[in-house]
């Protein structure tokens, strides 16, 4: 059963074999490392860049007006901030044209808090990415959509943005991928490199089948009639442990909603359990000043006023500069279990 890091390079092979990948590309993303998360390892169209992001993006959109599909990869997302004009830049291109030039780029990178990064990895970038028109936008919170996200990503005229979840790159699934071993110790034998010396190594792909998750399609991931929870990426495993010992301890239960794209986004499926349950809790780990999940509460308030029970709530990480290494200090800036645990609580138990 495949960690988020094996899905995605799966999904990368059966882009390159099937959906016409041409690159895969960025720093250390070639051999012999194949990536620092090891997502690029064996992969037949990787290679590596020089320390430059700005030449990441830059390479990425020439290869796309040639007529390649590439996908690019920026090492930590807190980089990212490097190359904002360009991203701008990319995303406006359909638009400019009037769909005459596609721009089918896909930039992945490690994103969030979790492995006690510091402050120079450990920045989210969903609700930056969120405010830059033209791209899409995915994180995945499980190994299973991380595949199936990355492949609709690959098909899309547009540029995505993969967000990965840096603490659940080494989650496994308890699904399995199309053509994926049941055993994972196989899967390890078959595709991850060993360590040491890599020079005679190649990898032995499972004949993969293709299964897409559309992007901007949520899921319902628990059901219930005491709140909706929306969330993504690392904190929704926390969002459903939370709701699962609430149910089991105090009787309540929860819809939660795991976006898994951030845009576009699942509406639709957002709107019928606010109606639902009346009650809202929005969980992320970004910053709480300008935060992505403030736009969705905002449109909760506008579109959905007279539907609510009880004020809408955020769960956020502490609007500072950064993150530091010591784990006390990074557990107390962004959320954790008990967090999310006691702001279900109330939720649930707030008089309407």
């Amino acid at each position: 059963m495949a960690s988020i890091a094996q899905a995605v390079r799966m999904a990368l092979h059966y882009g390159e074999k099937h959906l016409g990948v041409t690159d895969v590309f960025g720093e250390d993303v070639g051999p012999p490392l194949g990536g620092v998360f090891t997502v690029t390892q064996g992969l037949k169209t990787a290679w590596n860049t020089p320390l430059d992001e700005r030449g990441i993006i830059g390479t990425a959109m020439g290869i796309a007006y040639a007529g390649g599909r590439p996908v690019c990869e920026i090492q930590f997302c807190d980089y990212a901030f490097n190359v904002l004009d360009m991203f701008k830049i990319a995303g406006n291109q359909r638009w400019a044209s009037a769909g005459e030039f596609d721009m089918p780029i896909v930039v992945m990178t490690p994103t969030g808090a979790g492995i006690r990064g510091s402050l120079y990895h450990s920045h989210c970038f969903e609700s930056w990415a969120s405010r830059i028109p033209g791209w899409k936008v995915v994180m995945p919170s499980n190994a299973l959509d991380a595949y199936g996200l990355m492949i609709s990503a690959i098909k899309d005229p547009n540029p995505v943005f993969m967000l990965l979840p840096k603490a659940l790159l080494r989650a496994r699934d308890t699904r399995l991928i199309p053509g994926e071993p049941a055993d994972a110790e196989e899967l390890s034998r078959m595709i991850d490199a060993p360590i040491g010396d890599r020079t005679d190594w190649q990898p032995q792909w499972p004949e993969l089948q293709e299964h897409i998750v559309p992007l901007g399609k949520g899921e319902l991931v628990r059901e219930g009639a005491d709140g909706t929870v929306i969330s993504y990426g690392r904190l929704l495993p926390l969002c459903v442990q939370a709701a699962d010992e609430l149910q089991r301890d105090h009787g309540h239960s929860f819809d939660v909603i795991d976006l898994r794209s951030i845009f576009p986004y699942d509406w639709e499926l957002i709107s019928q359990s606010v109606q639902k349950t009346g009650r809202v809790l929005i969980v992320n780990e970004d910053t709480e000043v300008t935060n992505f999940g403030e736009h969705l509460l905002r449109r909760i308030v506008d579109e959905h006023f007279y539907d609510l029970s009880v004020r809408p709530r955020m769960v956020m990480g502490k609007h500072i500069p950064g993150i530091g290494m010591n784990q006390t200090y990074e557990s107390n800036s962004v959320p954790q279990l008990g967090d999310v645990r006691a702001a279900l609580r109330e939720l649930a138990t707030d008089p309407a």
